[in-house]
């Protein structure tokens, strides 16, 4: 077998399972915080009034 072949299918398997993980990755969300969670944080002394203005 030629040796830019076995390179060629190297760099094809690679990127078949990087764009698997990807779609893997965004099709399963984890458990826990998301980039737009709010948890562990109190906003109980923040004042609405004064955050409106």
């Amino acid at each position: 077998m030629n040796i830019q072949v076995i390179i060629i299918a190297i760099l094809f398997a690679a990127a078949v399972f990087y764009v698997g993980r990807l779609i893997y990755k965004s099709l399963f969300v984890k458990k826990g915080c998301g980039s737009n969670c709010k948890c562990g944080v109190d906003f109980s002394a923040i004042d609405a009034a004064k955050s409106n203005k």
